[in-house]
């Protein structure tokens, strides 16, 4: 089912996380924030939204580790209906397409309920200060994030993400 994000909260606060990778290597919130900002991008394997843009994203992200914003993929469906999307298929996934970032499970899906994530992707900033920025889709993500590098605000005009919708359990 394709969903759009809603509109940006600004101002509203990152909860914190401790999830692990598919090697069973545990990120915090605290671990993965660069010193400028974050960025957490709900995602998934056999997303056709994600695998199209996957090589433009792990490019867009090179570059906003250089401007100091952290980056963050977490994988929130459930992979017991979506074999695609289980841990060891994180692992080539990550491996094919070049991420730089830790790619966390989210086992529970608390924490894509906590940050009410809805799509896959879906990209949510922060600023230094871990109040949202952003809420956007891919087109604006590279201009709005370093934006907020610079600034520590996000643009007003944001187009929301569209993707498939998160597998709950």
């Amino acid at each position: 089912m394709l969903l759009e994000t809603p509109i940006c909260d600004f101002g509203w606060q990152a909860p914190s996380f401790e999830l692990k990778d598919p090697n069973g290597k545990s990120f915090s919130y605290n671990d993965v924030v660069g010193e400028k900002g974050l960025l957490v991008i709900f995602m998934c394997n056999h997303c056709p939204y994600v695998q199209r843009i996957i090589d433009d994203l792990v490019s867009v992200t090179n570059d906003l580790q250089n401007h100091g914003i952290g980056v963050v993929g977490i994988m929130s469906n459930n992979y017991e209906t979506h074999p695609d999307d289980a841990p060891d298929k994180m692992l080539e996934f990550a491996q094919d397409t070049g991420m730089n970032f830790p790619y966390l499970v989210d086992e529970t899906q608390e924490v894509a309920r906590a940050y009410d994530a809805v799509c896959t992707p879906d990209f949510f900033g922060f600023n230094k200060d871990g109040g949202l920025q952003y809420r956007g889709n891919m087109d604006g993500l590279l201009k709005a994030m370093t934006q907020i590098a610079e600034t520590g605000q996000g643009p007003e005009e944001q187009v929301p993400s569209m993707g498939c919708s998160i597998k709950w359990k």
